[in-house]
């Protein structure tokens, strides 16, 4: 077993540290606090590759593994899990799935634009009365002999307000209920209209959106994998986009630790370091630990990914633990500081507001725990649960 990372993988590492340090963290409180997306930001990691890390170089990405677009994830996200995010669906949800399901003219076409980020990617699953059974979705797609007519609303898009791709899932055979009835469709921005922009507690930096799909008429060729088979796409784009959450979660929760750990060094009670106190050192020393178990647990599920293993089980894990943990230690880390902590002074109630997320999306703590269970007992899901999304 070998821990460490490759000279490329500590590489991009440093790259995306830094780009976080100079341009993300300084204005990481002002997005928040103004609520804004800022995409000029995502104009300048493209051009240091970060916008494709990990998509060949024939597509115009970076060409790195999987492993190291998770390192992108989590230091972006130890500066501003907003940016995170929106980077993680643009290649998690978007981008990687049309690079693995799509046709060779589908490639060629639609992931080229994405990875050199001349473009942002969006994944159109949730729907208000579907939720985590996406298998109930009611958005569909009609065949008129030659292309599809698209009709329905998504709820909670990330990226939507800026999309110019969306990877969405309509009904193309009604008579089959459940999941066996559903598809994936390639959409362009044109083809949505943003209905909502959605008020969060956090993640702020990023875009959440209703859409609605209005007799949208697409081609055969915006068809993605085979008809009938979305579900198929929508559970291989979950595996691996639950992956990056993870990674976001654990970014989050060391730029929590670094503020916490630095505090207790510099503030002082009854003539001491608060840092000496044992009740703060045993804050900080479950923190770390918890911390180094979740990151573990993420990169083991990435190289899974990337070896071409099977990562459900693991990348479940990854995420149940690490936004659990997320959740945990940014609210030690207010702890630690005291009244400064829920002040917007400094910024682990960001930290918090953001972490809760986590848990939530890319299916939630509950579903998680139904993955793992049905894993470890060797179960399979029920065709009309697609509950993961």
């Amino acid at each position: 077993m070998h821990f460490e990372l490759t000279d490329d993988q500590r590489e991009i590492q440093a790259l995306a540290r830094d780009v976080a340090q100079a341009e993300i963290e300084p204005n990481a409180a002002v997005w928040d606090r103004e609520h804004r997306f800022p995409r000029e930001l995502y104009g300048k990691l493209a051009e240091l590759g970060l916008m494709g890390v990990c998509i060949p170089e024939e597509y115009g990405g970076a060409g790195a593994d999987f492993l190291s677009y998770i390192l992108v994830l989590e230091e972006l996200s130890r500066a501003d899990a907003g940016v995170g995010v929106t980077v993680a669906v643009h290649t998690s949800a978007c981008t990687l799935p049309l690079l693995m399901f799509g046709t060779d003219e589908q490639r060629a076409r639609f992931v080229p634009p994405l990875a050199r980020g001349e473009g942002i990617g969006a994944f159109a699953l949730t729907e208000p009365e579907a939720g985590s059974d996406a298998g109930a979705l009611r958005t569909r797609a009609e065949s008129d002999g030659t292309g599809w007519r698209i009709t329905g609303a998504k709820q909670w898009i990330t990226n939507g307000a800026h999309a110019s791709t969306f990877l969405l899932f309509a009904r193309t055979d009604r008579e089959t209920p459940g999941a066996k009835g559903v598809s994936a469709f390639v959409l362009d921005a044109e083809h949505v209209r943003v209905t909502r922009d959605e008020e969060k507690l956090g993640l702020n930096s990023s875009c959440t959106n209703d859409i609605s799909i209005e007799g949208a008429t697409v081609g055969r060729d915006r068809l993605l994998h085979e008809e009938g088979k979305g579900f198929k796409v929508a559970m291989a784009t979950l595996d691996g986009g639950r992956i990056g959450i993870a990674a976001q979660a654990l970014g989050i929760a060391q730029a929590a630790f670094d503020v916490a750990r630095e505090y207790a060094k510099e503030r002082r009670t009854f003539g001491k370091a608060i840092g000496e106190h044992q009740a703060i050192q045993f804050k900080l020393a479950d923190m770390a630990t918890e911390i180094d178990a979740a990151r573990l647990l993420v990169y083991r599920a990435a190289w899974l990914k990337q070896e071409g293993r099977p990562h459900t089980e693991e990348g479940a894990k990854a995420k149940l633990f690490a936004s659990e943990m997320a959740r945990r230690q940014t609210g030690e880390a207010i702890q630690i500081l005291g009244g400064y902590g829920y002040t917007k002074e400094f910024p682990v109630e960001r930290y918090y507001r953001d972490a809760k997320i986590t848990e939530i999306y890319e299916g939630t703590s509950e579903i998680q725990r139904i993955v793992i269970a049905r894993s470890v007992l060797g179960l399979r899901w029920h065709e009309q649960t697609l509950a993961q999304g």
